[in-house]
């Protein structure tokens, strides 16, 4: 589903008519959802707005290269003041002012200069809301901001929210919305929102463009995935012309790996296992194989996409980590032949894409019987939904899914790649549609509407 020009219009007037804005993006953050915040943060402070972007937990360090990285905080200051007001009488003055704190109360003292002060005088009230607009980006549902929604849910019930993502399994929370789940990344459909209105396209710099293009890079695995659309590849080009530093990106991201993720994808790769009965790959990282590595769980989700999933003739792939706090976080991917976002639905209250899903299991005592009982539980899931695609007459049956339909993420950490499809070579597909796009450009067409060249 495509962004409408209302949506576009509304959530720009949203931005307009607003001053104080809070950006925040889903916990266990990945580089689209980061990059997503950013660029938000870079274009809205550029527009003279008060803005503050948080990230709930650390990002991971390979992300210290974006722009506007220095000013992601944690958490929220205090979003709202309590205000004693004292409404004195003609000719009184306050002479003192002190307070105390004793069995759980506060005592106000104030000392009249002269005349006196009655209860009646005293009224209370709430300050003004610290922000006045909250944009949550690449987060299908508000839990999935961890402590920080729930530390702050009265802020996100009193304060309008702008809910701007590209998952299929987005719960639509929020007064706005900005939803594409065509858009292979919510930088794509950032994208498409900035350049949108003629005056923010004009404050669209190199370390913009670089953020933008981070998060469809990441999300699309350098344009592997399935979820690869055409539109994704023009978007990239235009970035590129825009000044964004693709080198940059691929250097942070796929070529700088600490030694301690080198390790604990070691360890993780030692342990693959395969049921080639039920088409199904897993792997699964303990707190302990963390510790020995001196890795964070962190470290892990990238193995998914970069080595597991190339095993041939499984359907379902899932790696397993026992994150710091004892939760078990899952990360799945699949064939077309299954659906990954419904499995996880159904059997964990996961979710994310057709192709690409997350869920999360319960602190377990024993580790290694949850992993057990989790496979057993996918295994079972997907018996039962190839049994019922068996069901159903030819004519009724799911075409495979198109590249332009899949979508790259999941909801326990809004997984971002998709199992990459084989070539038979490898080329550049930035330089391919680089060269066809300067073929393709007239002489003398104007620097708004042109096609642009990649640089």
């Amino acid at each position: 589903m495509s962004l409408s020009p209302q949506e576009l219009s509304a959530a720009t007037r949203a931005i307009e008519e607003h001053q104080r804005i809070l950006i925040v993006c889903h916990a266990n953050v990945d580089p689209d959802a980061l990059s997503g915040a950013l660029s938000c943060f870079e274009l809205f402070r550029s527009l003279g707005k008060d803005v503050t972007v948080v990230c709930p937990d650390s990002p991971p360090e390979s992300l210290q290269f974006l722009p506007g990285f220095e000013r992601l905080s944690e958490g929220l200051a205090d979003s709202q003041n309590f205000i004693i007001t004292v409404n004195l009488d003609e000719g009184v003055e306050v002479d003192k002012l002190r307070y105390t704190v004793e069995d759980h109360r506060v005592n106000i003292i104030i000392v009249p200069k002269n005349g006196r002060i009655r209860p009646q005088q005293i009224s209370l009230g709430e300050g003004e809301q610290r922000y006045d607009l909250v944009i949550v980006v690449d987060t299908a549902d508000l839990p999935l901001l961890g402590s920080l929604y729930l530390q702050h849910v009265d802020l996100f019930a009193e304060v309008p929210v702008l809910n701007i993502d590209h998952h299929i399994s987005n719960t639509r929370y929020g007064q706005l919305q900005l939803i594409d789940t065509t858009s292979a990344s919510v930088t794509e459909v950032l994208y498409h929102w900035f350049t949108h209105v003629p005056s923010w396209r004009e404050k669209i710099t190199g370390d913009l463009a670089t953020l933008l293009l981070t998060g469809l890079i990441t999300d699309t695995r350098s344009f592997q995935n399935p979820n690869t659309t055409p539109r994704s590849l023009e978007v990239a080009a235009e970035l590129l012309d825009l000044g964004a530093r693709q080198q940059e990106i691929i250097q942070h991201i796929y070529k700088t790996k600490p030694l301690t993720t080198l390790k604990i994808w070691g360890r993780a790769l030692n342990r693959i296992q395969v049921d080639d009965r039920a088409k199904i790959a897993w792997s699964a990282v303990s707190r302990e194989d963390l510790a020995e590595m001196g890795a964070q769980s962190k470290e892990v989700s990238g193995i998914l996409d970069e080595l597991i999933s190339t095993i041939p003739d499984a359907d379902v792939h899932v790696i397993f980590v026992e994150m710091e706090d004892g939760e078990i976080k899952a990360s799945m991917r699949s064939s077309p032949a299954i659906d990954a976002n419904v499995l996880a639905a159904q059997l964990f209250k996961g979710g994310g894409h057709p192709r690409a899903s997350g869920f999360r299991i319960p602190k377990s005592a024993n580790f290694q019987l949850a992993v057990i009982e989790a496979v057993s539980k996918i295994r079972e899931g997907m018996a039962r939904q190839k049994m019922e695609v068996d069901r159903l007459p030819a004519s009724g049956r799911a075409q495979p899914v198109q590249p332009a339909a899949v979508q790259p993420s999941a909801i326990g950490k809004n997984e971002s790649s998709e199992q990459p499809k084989k070539t038979a070579s490898s080329f550049d597909i930035v330089e391919e549609l680089s060269g066809k796009k300067r073929q393709k450009k007239r002489p003398g067409a104007k620097p708004e509407t042109e096609e642009n060249d990649v640089k």
